[in-house]
């Protein structure tokens, strides 16, 4: 249960990452702008988050294809460096990107 709350912690702040991610990027006014604007958060700003760093971290902000008056960014992180991948080896584990 520890392993896959680890994982779970993880995926939340994954997930809170990406929205605080996407209210930095509205200052933007376009798509270089909004992307060095989540770079910036993303090397500054996500120290509180526990297990996630931000060396493992991808995030894009590009605008969006379907309607060009609005944006979409989207974060991933490389979980291959949390500890649920050594500590229950035998049980079925998620996969090693958020």
């Amino acid at each position: 249960m520890v392993a896959y709350g680890i994982y779970f912690g993880a995926s939340h702040s994954v997930q809170q990452i990406a929205a605080d991610a996407a209210r930095t990027a509205i200052a933007g006014l376009n798509q270089t702008e909004r992307q060095a604007l989540v770079t910036d958060f993303i090397s500054h700003d996500i120290t509180g988050y526990p297990f996630v760093g931000p060396k493992k971290l991808t995030v894009d902000a590009t605008d969006s294809t379907v309607d060009g008056s609005q944006f979409v960014v989207s974060v991933s992180y490389d979980a291959r460096n949390l500890p649920i991948w050594n500590l229950f080896r035998t049980l079925p584990l998620p996969g090693t990107t958020i």
